[in-house]
């Protein structure tokens, strides 16, 4: 590495033919000679060059060396270079204590000594190599310990990636082994119930009304975990980028009242019901069965979060977007969690024993953002929550010729 470091030398002397014969003395294959006549030339080739060392004469018209080493010792970026002056004066003269004043390191006396000259500038050049691979290794040690705390810090977030993805596992399981585990529990009762009727002889457990009333709880269980295994497809779907769409156009007024209708028996059982406020008819191209899941999963959450409160829909168009709303009254999402909600396995009120994987919402935001449209919520604690489904009027396919047009 030393070797690949070319030292530079300055050399001022007013005098051509102390320049030559000085040049000449000192001249060698690892460093490289500047000269300069005079204290203003010497300046300018400190500000364009860095010396390993700077040999000045004394005695010069106008600025002599001692002030031209005083202004380099001013200076920051030739404050460091050694310097050595060339006197032509008796040792008598206490030359050298004023040139130690200035900032000299050491001192030549004319006539030269040629073996003390190379010996000085070798000892000068040498120590100016060494300090350029010191400095250049000191760099790479702080290049070095810089990278190691980019990758530390990549490392920190992985692993800090690794343990909510870890707890992330653990919640869902646990959430998943709850909420299977309460249908196949009815599903088990039931079950174990009928065989006990059947071992008895008790056939006036099975007359007609009653055998209805077992049908549809044995349903709405087999449905409670054909919606838990779905939601967990889905997940996994657009986990891999895999959710399809098969848009076709359809009247979006008309699936939401529809909807509405089928939920009718549910508020009921909660108690409240369903208001149908606006519903403009709103014609586009999109996902039947993926719009109306997302609809489906907003009414299950306003008649589950709302408190028994009346539920208000609306469906209209608006600035070329089609609008569904679903507005509860219940307990509301504060700011803090209004981006959380959207997320994998988040409820709108965890804290509360609600039942669900917390996947409804993260399916339905990935369901409209593959339409081109996204998901709203006005929300404030205790004050209930609208959420507002926009989804663009444009063909699907259209949006990717467009996408397609922009890129291109």
């Amino acid at each position: 590495m030393l070797s690949q470091i070319t030292a530079k030398l300055l050399i001022v002397d007013d005098l051509p033919e102390n320049l030559l014969a000085l040049a000449a003395l000192i001249h060698g294959e690892a460093h490289e000679v500047h000269q300069a006549q005079s204290a203003e030339d010497a300046l300018g080739l400190l500000l364009e060059h860095e010396f390993a060392l700077a040999i000045l004469d004394v005695q010069m018209p106008g600025m002599n060396g001692f002030e031209l080493a005083e202004l380099m010792r001013g200076t920051e970026k030739t404050k460091h270079i050694p310097i050595v002056f060339v006197s032509a004066a008796g040792r008598e003269m206490n030359y050298a204590f004023k040139g130690y004043e200035s900032g000299a390191v050491d001192f030549l006396h004319k006539p030269l000594d040629t073996m003390a000259v190379k010996s000085k500038v070798s000892v000068f050049v040498d120590l100016y190599r060494q300090r350029k691979v010191l400095d250049r290794q000191l760099q790479d040690l702080e290049r070095s310990r810089q990278e190691q705390e980019v990758l530390l810090g990549q490392l920190q977030v992985a692993r800090g990636e690794l343990e909510r993805a870890v707890r992330m596992r653990d919640d869902f399981m646990s959430i998943v082994s709850h909420e299977v585990r309460t249908p196949l529990n009815g599903l088990i009762l039931e079950t174990q119930l009928r065989k006990m009727h059947l071992s008895r002889g008790n056939l006036a457990a099975f007359s007609e009304d009653k055998l209805q009333a077992m049908v549809e709880r044995d349903e709405r269980q087999i449905n409670s975990l054909i919606r838990l295994i779905e939601d967990m497809l889905d997940v996994s779907r657009i986990r891999t980028g895999k959710l399809s769409l098969r848009p076709r156009q359809f009247d979006l007024a008309q699936l939401v009242s529809g909807l509405v209708e089928n939920f009718e028996a549910q508020a009921l059982a909660s108690n409240t019901h369903i208001e149908l406020q606006r519903c403009d008819t709103v014609e586009g191209e999109w996902d039947e069965f993926r719009i109306e899941q997302v609809v489906a999963n907003l009414l299950s959450n306003a008649l589950r979060y709302g408190q028994r409160q009346p539920v208000q829909v609306r469906v209209f168009e608006q600035a070329g977007m089609a609008w569904v709303q679903v507005q509860d009254h219940g307990i509301g999402v504060s700011a803090a969690n209004q981006q959380r909600i959207f997320q994998q396995f988040e409820r709108v009120a965890a804290e509360q024993a609600i039942g669900g994987l917390g996947l409804g919402l993260y399916i339905s935001e990935q369901i409209v953002r593959a339409h081109g449209g996204q998901i709203q919520i006005d929300s404030e604690v205790g004050q209930g929550a609208t959420f507002s489904v926009l989804l663009p009027l444009t063909a699907l396919s259209q949006q990717t010729d467009q996408a397609q047009a922009t890129s291109a």
